[in-house]
């Protein structure tokens, strides 16, 4: 395939379909992240229906966003590309109009699958596209941008929560995927490698699927039966059986759609590995900062929104430049320090407790976003010219399409892992305040029973007027140290990415030709 300069008009117009595209992905989850108060009272949600709503999206996109990089490689990146885009903005307009939360987890299975299309084909398109050398400028342009309007999500979500207007979050999608489809429509020009004629593998994308799905519902499910059940139990085996059972499938076909053959470049596997630990942390970090900053520290939604502004900033000012110092120096240095430094930011973050609200933001807060921000600016460029420069360009969808499952995969379990430990650690913390104070014993079994419900936990009808801000603090004590405890194991998580990288990542050559 012919590729292009990126300064030309098409790679212009190419990198600008390319990034609304992504944006318009991308948006949904950080924006969800700050209007989930506003979507739970407006829809009655409890806290484990949050938690679905979030999973849904990313159950799906992670189930079948490797067979979306596969029908990319195999019919055609842009026209498989289109069709994401199309479905999303579907799935989108629907999720808007949701009546009850049951609706918006079916319609966000749609937005799902119209991702897995759509995502895969965003990077494939670039690395497939632009010239080689100009890539890593490319992909850290590309990030750059998404990231900037990834993260001006939660300012968007919050403005638009504290109006009352949670469901235009959705509604947004559907002009800037409207926009992006023109483009591509009438600009983008790309010439498509010829159909492979092989088959698709459906088996490994339904047997994947059903493996997300169960452990997933039995992450989700430990806070309402406990682990040691038999569901539990059972759904843990299955599950673990399925990944198992995709594995050797993937391993006996002629046509897989993830070829371990990826997994003999060392670097691909490395990268892989620090995405996997890298946005398990990310995702549970921000997930519950957002929760903190909303339900018990007194933000409004739009300045929870605001408070990742240096985040973007930092994003804007560094990511493309770490793109082009990738390209002349290699992704390995920036891959150990950035997630060294993101883990230490979130660490920071875990140690702020209860504090007096926004004014004082600056002296709490700030730091850790600040160290955090940082550390992921000179990340996300390096680790995506790392996985697409370790595979050859044949297989540039498949390598997209197996990261960014990656990623949504390590999503997926740090949101039902994560809600299910937070449930946990509030219980057991709201356990040991009721056990110091003069509540009856059916006042503490109402009081505990709101657990579920984490920040937003209400106080009992049930409890005098005297003791109902006796009960808002405990709850707020009680998040406070889940919450600390969580951004620890992030961070955690974070260190061991940055670990992988040291062990793992060598080369940016290009190490998978067949």
């Amino acid at each position: 395939m012919s590729t292009v300069a990126l300064a030309s008009t098409e790679g212009k117009w190419i990198m600008a379909s390319v990034i609304l595209a992504s944006a318009m992905a991308f948006i949904d989850s950080t924006a969800l992240n700050v209007i989930l108060p506003s979507l739970q009272n407006s829809l009655g949600a409890s806290g484990s229906d949050l938690f679905w709503i979030l999973n849904a999206y990313l159950l799906m996109l992670a189930s079948l966003i490797l067979i979306g990089g596969t029908l990319g490689d195999n019919l055609g990146r842009k026209k498989v590309f289109m069709v994401g885009i199309a479905i999303f903005i579907a799935g989108s307009a629907a999720c808007g109009f949701s009546p009850t939360v049951t609706w918006l987890v079916i319609f966000r299975l749609i937005q799902g699958i119209g991702g897995a299309l759509m995502i895969p084909g965003s990077l494939s398109l670039i690395s497939s596209s632009i010239n080689e050398k100009e890539r890593g400028k490319a992909i850290g342009t590309w990030s750059a941008f998404t990231t900037v309007v990834t993260i001006g999500g939660p300012i968007l979500g919050g403005a638009l929560a504290d109006a009352g207007l949670w469901r235009y979050i959705f509604f947004i999608n559907v002009p800037i995927g409207t926009a992006a489809l023109i483009m591509l429509w009438v600009r983008v020009k790309v010439s498509e490698e010829e159909s492979s004629g092989k088959p698709l593998d459906f088996a490994g994308a339904a047997v994947i699927a059903l493996a997300l799905a169960t452990l997933t519902l039995a992450f989700l499910r430990i806070p309402s039966i406990g682990f040691n059940n038999f569901q539990t139990y059972s759904a843990l085996c299955a599950g673990i059986f399925l990944l198992v059972l995709f594995i050797y499938l993937q391993y006996k076909s002629t046509h897989p759609m993830m070829p371990l053959s990826l997994f003999s470049s060392v670097t691909f596997s490395g990268a892989n590995l620090l995405t996997f630990f890298l946005y398990a942390g990310l995702g549970g970090g921000m997930l519950f900062l957002s929760l903190n900053l909303v339900q018990v520290q007194g933000y409004s939604q739009l300045e929870s929104g605001l408070t990742f502004l240096p985040f973007t900033i930092l994003m804007i000012l560094l990511a493309r430049y770490a793109g082009k110092l990738a390209d002349k120096y290699g992704p390995r240095l920036f891959l150990i320090a950035g997630p060294f430094t993101t883990g230490a930011g979130l660490f920071i973050l875990s140690m702020v407790k209860q504090t007096n609200g926004p004014s004082e933001y600056w002296t709490t807060f700030f730091p850790g976003i600040l160290i955090f921000g940082f550390g992921m600016s000179f990340i996300v460029a390096p680790l995506t010219t790392a996985v697409m420069a370790s595979v050859s360009d044949h297989f540039s969808g498949t390598a997209s399409g197996v990261n960014n499952a990656t990623t949504r995969i390590a999503n997926v379990f740090a949101n039902a892992i994560f809600g299910a430990l937070a449930v946990l650690f509030f219980s057991g913390a709201l356990e040991d305040q009721l056990n110091k104070s003069a509540f009856s014993t059916s006042e503490k079994t109402e009081i505990l029973r709101e657990a579920t419900n984490l920040g937003n936990a209400k106080v009992p009808v049930e409890i005098e007027k005297g003791k109902i801000q006796v009960v808002t603090n405990a709850y707020h004590q009680s998040f406070i140290s889940a919450y600390a405890i969580i951004m620890r194991i992030s961070a955690g998580l974070a260190f061991l990415g940055g670990l992988m990288a040291v062990l793992f990542i060598r080369s940016s050559k290009k190490e998978v030709e067949k």
